[in-house]
C-alpha cells in the first residue's frame, strides 16, 4: 500500500458526516487523517487504516 501525505483515500466505512473521502495529514505508526465532508480530524493505527481502506482518489 503506497499512500503519502496529502493523498486523498476512500474508506470502506463512511464518517458520519456523510463523505467517505479522506486526506491523509500524516503517515507512520499512527495515521492521521481530515474529513473532507466536515473537516474533523482523526487518528488510526496503522493496522486499522490498512483494514479500514478502499482505495486511493486521485485528486
Amino acid at each position: 500500500m503506497d499512500v503519502n501525505e496529502n493523498d486523498f483515500v476512500m474508506m470502506k466505512k463512511p464518517h458520519p458526516c456523510g463523505a467517505n473521502e479522506w486526506k491523509v495529514l500524516r503517515t507512520g505508526m499512527d495515521v492521521k487523517l481530515k474529513c473532507v465532508g466536515c473537516g474533523r480530524i482523526v487518528m488510526l493505527k496503522f493496522a486499522d487504516f490498512k483494514k479500514g481502506f478502499k482505495r486511493r482518489i486521485n485528486s
